[in-house]
């Protein structure tokens, strides 16, 4: 059996750059939904949504078991997800202030 040779080895960071790009480059909702259908499995999607979610709920001073009880994501969930907004790269706080502002239930319409 003839042996092959070992592939080369990816250079993650311009894998990761292009990766990053190719996301930059989509211009619409619908077009994000797609490339993360073909990008990631569903497991894989179920724990970004319920990281995400939890976002708003620790910038707003929440208590970890009250922002349970709303998104019903695990307390070692919503851990991580804190940590990451406190010791972070700074990625969930930054999109998260660039996202329009929505009402709330509790805010008057102007």
């Amino acid at each position: 059996m003839k042996r092959r040779p070992n592939p080369p080895a990816t250079d993650s960071r311009r894998t990761e750059r292009a990766l990053c790009e190719a996301l930059l480059s989509l211009r619409s909702v619908a077009e994000m939904q797609a490339f993360l259908d073909d990008l990631c499995t569903p497991a894989e999607r179920e724990a970004m949504r319920e990281r995400w979610s939890v976002v708003p709920h620790l910038l707003a001073g929440e208590p970890y078991r009250q922002i349970h009880e709303a998104t019903a994501v695990s307390i070692t969930t919503i851990g991580r997800v804190a940590r990451c907004l406190e010791q972070g790269a700074g990625g969930y706080a930054l999109a998260a202030a660039r996202l329009p502002r929505r009402r709330t239930r509790r805010e008057p319409r102007a």
